[in-house]
């Protein structure tokens, strides 16, 4: 499948949120498949364009250049623990709140020109956090800690960031590509799909996609895409649960303008003041090397239980007290963090064995004692069946 974003995937490396893998892949799993070819026709000013062609036409679509303003919103029913922000949280400016970026209204500043020139503005009502590619040069800048991160990349990691392979994102997605690959990636046999008319998106003509689970198991009631009707690009994805009538999540342009960015978007001065590190690698070459006779269960791969909407994850969580398992991130201090707030949430125990349990909108989670997190858009029984599948 073309890659939607670009080269905006080389964000996915944002050292501020990569505490958030297991949960963030909850919010819009799912496999989708046509099997229906009902007629957007609501706006008769548009061509009748069919499911298998809207997918045939956001799947060929590439990104353009761009800039715009998108605005994503996450009601996923975290419960308020100790040391997480408020559930309906200020967007902010980047803070390393456990689920900063799990809850309430967030805005981007998007600007793209290519692979090699892309940049990513978290903005808030107290600072802006972005994250800029520019050819060589990757920074990350946080306005309201005065600091600044320059990586100076590598020809392999300016590759990696040029070619990477599209797959689910680190954390929830941040503009409507990303949403929309993590929904049709993985397209399966457990899905309907079929169209609902036009929309207008940003002010601009969309034909929306609905994507509906055929398994009544999955807390995910249906994601709705909505495609530039000129571009082919996504412009707002929803997801919908079954717990609730309003969008679970959402993430959409509220302008966006498909004239190249100028140059001087990508070009990052340091304002006065600022604190500024550099680097040789990119922030994900820290990363532990993994040695092959290790039994540590941070070296136990992931494993996927079940198919579809229905799939539960199985990971090991690694440990923050554990030598060789720090970030420049700040992974220590975040992994701190999820075991401080683990005492807040219910105790569960099974067959499987015992530990806390997190419910929200679309998914559920299960973070065991012996250091395992199971987590899917289901209920929390079928986690316990995966997590008791050894």
């Amino acid at each position: 499948m073309p890659r939607h974003d670009g080269g905006m995937r080389i964000f996915d490396e944002h050292p501020r949120a990569r505490w958030a893998a297991p949960v963030a892949a909850a919010a819009v799993v799912g496999a989708a498949t046509f099997t229906s070819s009902h007629l957007a026709s609501a706006d008769p000013s548009l061509p009748h364009r069919s499911a298998a062609q809207l997918l045939v036409d956001v799947q060929k679509a590439g990104l353009t250049p761009l800039s715009g303003t998108i605005v994503q919103t996450a009601n996923l029913g975290l419960p308020e623990l100790p040391g997480i922000g408020a559930a309906g949280g200020d967007s902010g400016h980047g803070t390393t709140s456990l689920t900063s970026m799990l809850s309430g209204t967030h805005t981007w500043r998007v600007w793209y020109a290519s692979p090699q020139q892309a940049r990513l503005a978290l903005v808030g009502g107290t600072g802006e956090t972005d994250v800029i590619r520019n050819g060589k040069d990757l920074w990350v800048w946080s306005s309201s800690d005065k600091s600044a991160a320059h990586h100076v990349l590598s020809q392999a990691d300016q590759k990696m960031a040029d070619q990477h392979a599209p797959g689910p994102s680190s954390t929830l997605p941040r503009t409507p590509q990303e949403a929309a690959q993590q929904a049709l990636a993985a397209m399966g046999p457990t899905t309907d799909v079929t169209t609902s008319g036009t929309a207008s998106v940003a002010g601009r003509s969309a034909y929306e996609l609905v994507l509906k689970p055929r398994d009544n198991r999955t807390l995910v009631a249906s994601v709705r895409i909505a495609i530039d009707a000129a571009r082919h690009v996504p412009l707002r994805v929803q997801v919908f649960s079954t717990k609730i009538a309003n969008p679970a999540f959402e993430v959409g342009f509220t302008h966006v303008d498909f004239g190249k960015p100028a140059a001087r978007q990508f070009a990052f001065n340091p304002p006065p003041g600022t604190k500024v590190t550099t680097s040789d690698t990119g922030p994900g070459a820290a990363a532990p090397k993994v040695d092959a006779q290790s039994k540590g269960p941070e070296q136990v791969a992931p494993k996927a239980v079940g198919t579809g909407w229905t799939t539960v994850v199985v990971a090991h969580l690694p440990s923050a007290a554990e030598p060789g398992t720090s970030s420049p991130g700040g992974a220590d201090q975040q992994l701190g963090q999820l075991q401080a707030v683990l005492k807040a949430l219910p105790k569960v125990s099974g067959a499987w064995g015992s530990g806390r349990l997190l419910t929200g909108t679309l998914f559920s989670a299960v973070l065991t004692d012996d250091g395992r997190v199971a987590v899917g858009a289901v209920a929390p029984s079928q986690l316990y069946a995966a997590l008791a599948a050894r």
